[in-house]
């Protein structure tokens, strides 16, 4: 069966793309149906130089999320191979390629292997070692294949994430999230090492902003989903915050307190360093690099970590906000509703069916979702079972007294930890949204969530859902006024929701 594929190719003009284009043709197999080099240089005054047959497409210069969706929605054929511009495919890769996208014919994804050739005659440096960490990567858009129809299923790559980093990992998860497959490929491609300036491995503490991102949108146990190890950045905030202090204590003049917190920073530092150094070739200029830039690494990760918080709150409001002239307007295929204080009068820790009121409206407004067949399913916090309050027999049969009043609600979908637990499922986190689209068959992006507080509406965000705030008194100010869409009931919820999609009908027909 033959494959129809073209080739997506971002680059900022660096040298490496000629030796890449070159490689392209050459070899054996199948040739792609296009060639598309995606110019993402922020000041592009003359073309790039390319073979005849490679197209270029002109990029927003935004970082290589955005350049690979314009590379991909300009691709016409039914699978989009991504590659940098600084990989080197061998002679047998589009043969490899051709099989991998064959087999199996369900999955919406291939991931090919990375080689990164390391020197034989010496210890790989600090940034020799970091380029290698690409070998164990998963989703790494290095070389990534995707079907074009599920990339635009769940709206391509993520653009908030900036940097050359955690854009792959962030979308390999939601295609996961949204039940499709994504196998590993037999072919691979090498990836040379290439050039670094001493002030690299202080530029990519940037990827901080993007792991507190990931965090809002996966939950916190991301890492274990993604497959990305930890890192350091804990050992960074205690280096800072011990250096910090120290210094605050000299300036207020008490020695003692001075002393250990300096000195507790000298031998974070010092591990830093030994760490970086001990597995590399030891050599003068590489010993030094690794103690001044080892100095300097930890209070710029905690910056970046620190700068990531800030954005946070902001990036989540406009991805909610972004989409409504593309998407948000369409009528949900699922509504996934919040129980207290939306479906039912609010009880705290209620294990009581008994006690059990609908809010006004709530039966007549999951008729009208139901009569227009959206899915439903309900996503409740109970904390009460994690505090020994209530337990799991009591919130079932309370549940249940509300499917008996307001009719059969779908799957429900509950939290029992507490609030310290830690857990990807309690909302404001997206585990809670993410389970619930997935047992509806429904990708996150085309649910609805209706909730009474800030944590609902996180949530919602968090998973690329569309959030609906119905406010009630305990509600918070602030919250209403960082809900992208706030009604003033369910049942006005359930209008908007259900009326936008014939507004969105009308504007297709038109």
């Amino acid at each position: 069966m033959s494959v129809s594929y073209d080739v997506v190719i971002p680059s900022t003009g660096r040298e490496s793309l000629g030796r890449l284009l070159r490689a392209l043709r050459t070899g054996y197999g199948p040739l792609p149906e296009r060639v598309l080099v995606v110019d993402d240089r922020p000041d592009a005054e003359r073309p790039l130089t390319v073979p005849e047959g490679v197209e270029v497409v002109r990029g927003p210069a935004r970082g290589p999320a955005a350049a690979r969706n314009v590379g991909w929605r300009a691709a016409s054929a039914e699978w989009v191979a991504f590659l940098d511009d600084d990989v080197v495919p061998p002679s047998g890769w589009r043969d490899a390629l051709a099989g991998d996208l064959s087999r199996p014919p369900e999955a919406a994804a291939s991931q090919g292997r990375i080689v990164v050739p390391l020197p034989r005659h010496r210890r790989p440096t600090d940034w020799e070692r970091n380029v290698a960490g690409l070998e164990r990567a998963r989703w790494a858009t290095a070389d990534m294949a995707f079907r074009r129809c599920a990339l635009a299923a769940v709206g391509g790559f993520d653009e908030r994430f900036r940097h050359a980093y955690r854009e792959d990992s962030d979308l390999g998860l939601r295609l996961t999230n949204a039940g499709f497959r994504v196998e590993r490929g037999r072919r691979h491609v090498l990836h040379p090492v290439g050039p670094a300036d001493p002030w690299t491995s202080l530029r990519l503490q940037a990827g901080n902003v993007d792991d507190v991102l990931m965090r809002a949108l996966h939950g916190p146990r991301w890492r274990e989903r993604a497959g990305a190890p930890r890192g350091r950045l804990r050992r960074h905030l205690a280096t800072t915050a011990a250096g910090l202090s120290g210094l605050a204590a000299l300036a207020a003049r008490r020695p003692t307190p001075a002393a250990v917190g300096l000195g507790l920073w000298a031998v974070g530092t010092a591990e830093l360093a030994c760490a970086r150094i001990a597995p590399g070739p030891r050599a003068t200029r590489e010993v030094a690099l690794m103690l001044w830039t080892s100095a300097l690494m930890p209070p710029v990760a905690a910056l970046q970590w620190g700068l990531g918080h800030a954005r946070r709150r902001r990036l989540l409001a406009d991805a909610a906000r972004a989409p409504r002239a593309e998407r948000a307007a369409a009528r949900p295929l699922a509504v996934l509703l919040d129980r207290d204080g939306t479906l039912i009068e609010d009880v705290p820790y209620n294990g009581d069916p008994r006690r059990v009121r609908p809010v006004p409206g709530a039966r007549r407004a999951v008729e009208r979702l139901r009569h227009a067949g959206v899915k439903l399913a309900v996503v409740s916090n109970q904390s009460g079972i994690g505090r020994g309050l209530i337990d799991e027999r009591q919130v079932a049969a309370v549940n249940a007294r509300v499917d008996e009043l307001l009719g059969p609600l779908g799957p429900w979908l509950v939290c029992p930890h507490p609030p310290d637990a830690g857990c990807d499922c309690r909302k404001p986190g997206p585990g809670l949204v993410l389970r619930a689209a997935e047992r509806l068959g429904v990708a996150p992006e085309h649910c609805a969530v209706i909730g009474d507080i800030g944590a609902d509406v996180e949530a919602a965000m968090a998973a690329g859902a569309r959030p609906v705030l119905v406010p009630t008194p305990r509600t918070r100010r602030e919250e209403i006024a960082a809900a992208p869409e706030v009604a003033g009931s369910l049942a006005e919820a359930v209008d908007r929701l259900l009326d936008t999609g014939d507004a969105r009908t009308e504007a297709l027909a038109a």
